[in-house]
């Protein structure tokens, strides 16, 4: 048989008892929305098809599937009644190519790309459906998966269903599904809702396949893979589970992060050898860090590049379209923003650098601001290689200072500063003899005479 992959994500949960106005797999886990990892997790195996199924009138789930991947098939479940409802929605949509189609959950998105991999190989030729299963600390209230003598799939059941033998058994249903293609149209006309709920239920087309002698079959995950998304607390869960597997993903990549527990990744943050990372250091998306950088404590970085050799921090603000270079100081409080800063530029302390081009080597003292905005529109800073910018400095954009200039502390610049030149605003310094005295003595006497 021809083994082309469909892969099939029921993402049409509102997020209801997520109390949340945000359908639940657009919620984020690692920086990167729910229904993210799972198409991600597609793209990794490889899928001829991907089908993702939505419920009415969620197009901003579909948008995000569609701009995640301009391949990915959008179907509707109209009425949403339970997992085989929607599958069938799905297969509706699907180009029903001869192979597998693996079913996974939009509100999954910490089961591996490998064991979904595993479920695909071991729905073979001879085996109809394979589900997902896990070792249960605590079973309660997952359905069970009930297998023969030869270790193959019996039955799921549900625990309220399930005798009291069923009761005990520890492994569960994780809820992804690999199928035939072949089989899975017959096995999903099989289903119907008479049950409590009046629901469809996908579980039940493995009691549909061993009636009509075909064989089923589990491929085991740990249960940290499993957790679905159904609250706040879940996804908080999900989020720990997530963050824990990035940092260790990060130090076996030749990363020292000084207190592992307080660093927070995204799912793209990406590392080069030798960097070391502070505590409470966070990484928003988009960021990239080359070999041999130090990232000191409680900054955060978000859609910037940081070049080989940088200091960041401590306290220090990478905002997006920050393209740090080599060498490059970024010290404590200081914010930069859509600001290209060349090799060997210090910027070290209480400054704010946004829509700006910083030379090599230049100096941007204590309190330096480029004022961007005027309320309308944003406006280019450009600062020489080799520039000194004094203390206290606001540059008034759009304005450029040349190679080599220096700019006197306290300055107000608005208008361009040649090569090399030296450029003050400021008033001029007034000083009265014996003031200080005079004043002091005087509200002396007042406060005495009061």
């Amino acid at each position: 048989m021809e083994n082309k992959l469909t892969v099939m994500i029921l993402a049409a949960g509102k997020g209801t008892r997520m109390k949340s106005a945000l359908p639940k797999g657009l919620h984020r886990i690692a920086g990167q929305p729910m229904l993210g990892h799972v198409l991600a997790a597609a793209e990794t195996l490889g899928a001829d098809e991907t089908v993702a199924v939505v419920g009415p009138g969620m197009e901003d789930v579909a948008a995000y599937a569609r701009a995640f991947s301009s391949a990915v098939t959008i179907a509707v479940q109209d009425n949403q009644l339970g997992t085989g409802d929607a599958v069938r929605a799905g297969w509706e949509k699907a180009g029903k190519a001869p192979g597998v189609v693996l079913v996974v959950f939009g509100d999954t998105p910490l089961v591996r790309a490998e064991t979904l991999s595993d479920m695909v190989s071991a729905c073979g030729d001879d085996v109809a459906v394979v589900a997902l299963g896990f070792e249960a600390a605590n079973p309660s209230g997952y359905g069970r998966l009930v297998l023969g003598g030869d270790g193959s799939l019996l039955r799921i059941v549900e625990q309220k269903d399930a005798t009291a033998e069923e009761d005990g058994i520890r492994l569960c249903n994780g809820g992804a599904m690999a199928i035939r293609s072949e089989r899975l149209g017959d096995l999903l006309a099989k289903l119907t809702n008479d049950n409590k709920a009046g629901e469809y239920y996908l579980t039940d087309i493995v009691r549909y396949a061993r009636a009509g002698g075909l064989t089923c079959g589990v491929v085991r995950a740990p249960e940290a893979d499993i957790q679905g998304v159904n609250s706040r607390a879940e996804l908080a869960s999900a989020e720990a589970e997530m963050q824990r597997r990035l940092r260790l993903r990060a130090m076996e990549a030749g990363v020292t992060l000084l207190d592992p527990g307080t660093v927070y990744l995204s799912m793209d943050t990406q590392f080069g050898e030798d960097v070391i990372v502070g505590q409470n250091v966070v990484f928003g998306p988009g960021v990239s860090v080359a070999s041999g950088v130090t990232i000191k404590p409680f900054s955060h970085l978000e859609g910037a590049r940081i070049a080989q050799g940088a200091e960041i921090g401590p306290f220090a603000r990478i905002r997006p379209g920050s393209e740090i270079g080599e060498r490059v100081h970024i010290g404590n409080f200081v914010e930069t923003k859509k600001a290209r800063i060349a090799e060997g530029a210090k910027i070290n302390h209480l400054s704010y650098i946004g829509d700006a081009i910083v030379g090599a080597r230049s100096n941007i003292g204590a309190g330096t601001i480029t004022c961007n905005y005027d309320g309308f529109g944003k406006y280019l800073t450009e600062i020489g290689a080799g520039a000194f910018v004094g203390s206290n400095t606001s540059l008034v954009a759009p304005v450029k200072i040349g190679d080599g200039a220096y700019i006197g502390s306290g300055s107000v610049i608005t208008r361009e500063v040649a090569e090399n030149a030296l450029a003050l605003e400021r008033s001029a310094q007034i000083e009265k003899p014996g003031w200080a005295a005079r004043f002091r003595a005087a509200r002396q006497r007042k406060k005495e005479g009061a």
